[in-house]
């Protein structure tokens, strides 16, 4: 039995499919000292796969990229006069940008 390497697939996004698969930049203190490691922080929904957001930012920023790394964020219980409910969990995209290529998040999209 002999093991076969993975086809490797583009992924297409149309323009709005790409805009719903980035929710928001992460703006937090934490967050711009990654761009010294040329990374940028992403909102993503949680059904978002790795190839999707790399399409996704590859379209919407006009860049390369070269990695992406997600994390879940389980959504916290609280209590709320009395009533015990729960946050949405989240799901956090760390995208490494190639060498040479920068995003002014402030700008916009």
């Amino acid at each position: 039995m002999s093991i076969r390497p993975r086809q490797k697939t583009e992924t297409v996004l149309t323009e709005a499919q790409a805009y719903d698969t980035i929710l928001r930049p992460i703006i937090t203190e934490k967050a711009t000292m990654l761009s010294e490691n040329n990374q940028i922080g992403f909102v993503v929904p949680v059904s978002a796969t790795k190839p999707e957001i790399k399409a996704a930012v590859e379209m919407l920023y006009k860049v390369k990229v070269e990695a992406v790394n997600t994390s879940i964020l389980k959504g916290k219980t609280k209590m709320f006069r009395g009533i015990r409910g729960r946050r949405m969990d989240q799901k956090k995209a760390i995208v490494t940008l190639a060498e040479g290529q920068s995003v002014d998040i402030m700008q916009g999209v």
